[in-house]
């Protein structure tokens, strides 16, 4: 049996380069893509990726990009996309159109999650128009707010 890999491995090191480069190239680009918090917009950014990887714009080219990447990558990114985080407000969001519903969770146990701190991410990030606005619809679980989008079904197909 072998030795776990250390962070001195040169293959750990170039994995965790590769991540952060892509993590940090969706969160810089992720807004240029209207309609943004859509499926639409996500698909702008894959062909936007699969073109400036060299892949032609056809079908079959971005179908071979499609292939190449590996289902664990495209989650990564896909979850990259659609997910922000406030430093300030102490919250992440977690808002892919396929889902039901955003999600909103505490950086940190201790952090309270009111309807307005809830309001005010929401807000910030451009998710208002496209969520039930009044708190009363949205559910307090035990550790996050679920904010159901404002009509499910289109913002799943948009």
């Amino acid at each position: 049996m072998s030795a776990p890999p250390t962070a001195s491995d040169p293959a750990v090191l170039q994995a965790a380069l590769f991540q952060f480069a892509i993590d940090e190239l969706v969160r810089q680009h992720r807004n240029s893509f209207p309609p943004l918090w859509t499926t639409e917009s996500w698909a702008k950014l894959m062909i936007w990726l699969a073109l400036s990887c060299g892949c032609s714009g056809d079908d079959e080219g971005l179908r071979q990009f499609a292939a190449a990447l590996e289902p664990a990558l495209a989650r990564r990114l896909r979850q990259t996309f659609f997910e922000r985080t406030l430093e300030d407000l102490e919250l992440r969001l977690l808002a892919d159109p396929a889902d039901s519903q955003v999600v909103v969770l505490p950086l940190h146990p201790s952090v309270a999650l009111p309807p307005e701190r809830v309001a005010e991410a929401l807000a910030r990030v451009g998710l208002s128009e496209r969520v039930v606005a009044d708190p009363a619809g949205w559910k307090q679980l035990e550790g996050l707010v679920a904010v159901p989008w404002a009509q499910a079904s289109e913002a799943a197909h948009s």
